[in-house]
């Protein structure tokens, strides 16, 4: 069964990854989201298990020691961590998964794994990006301040990435991930390791 492919998706806090995120994967059986480990408290609209893995620090350096993350990140003074054994499962067994994480982890995860595919959404302005923090009412006003101020410094990282999507309208946004990992699933790499006997057909003399 042909491997994976791992899909990295980081952005400015407020952007809308999160919201791209579960519609890709819930219109794309090969696509699969990991649920990353936190020590951040959960808000009342969130799942322990869905949404995060909620877990006190001493658990999370457990974790961490132990060698249990992909990639793991500091994040307005929370840690934040994606699961080694989950993901390797997944991309086995041949599915895609996709990592909505901060560009700390995704540098991390690009130098050990060069070939997965980071994608960086921004929102179409600083004015658009402070107007969806305040309206989504999750945060108090010093937090969007601070989540403002940290946006800029984000978005410097963005030469990083592959792609670059701007979360201007959402549904132009998502048909442009879309493409993205469509056409990553149509390499020579990929069609390879899928097309392996019509190639084989193909060029038997």
């Amino acid at each position: 069964m042909p491997k994976g492919k791992l899909v990295i998706v980081t952005a400015p806090s407020g952007a809308g990854k999160t919201t791209l995120v579960n519609a890709l994967v819930a219109h794309d059986e090969k696509l699969l989201a990991s649920v990353s480990h936190t020590t951040r408290p959960g808000r009342p609209s969130e799942e322990n298990g869905v949404n995060y893995h909620f877990v006190s620090d001493q658990e999370f350096m457990t974790m961490l020691q132990g060698g249990d993350f992909l990639e793991s990140a500091e994040v307005y003074g929370y840690h934040y961590g994606t699961s080694q054994h989950w993901v390797s499962g997944q991309l086995s067994e041949g599915f895609d998964v996709i990592l909505e994480i901060d560009w700390q982890g995704a540098a991390q995860i690009r130098n050990l794994l060069p070939d997965s595919c980071f994608i960086f959404i921004l929102p179409p302005s600083l004015e658009a990006l402070s107007q969806r923090l305040t309206e989504r009412a999750q945060d108090d006003e010093d937090t969007i301040d601070k989540r403002m101020q940290q946006a800029r410094s984000v978005i410097e990282h963005v030469a990083a990435a592959d792609f670059m999507v701007v979360n201007d309208d959402f549904e132009t946004a998502l048909d442009d991930i879309r493409a993205i990992i469509r056409s990553n699933r149509l390499t020579v790499r990929v069609q390879e390791e899928s097309l392996a006997n019509l190639l084989s057909s193909l060029t038997r003399i």
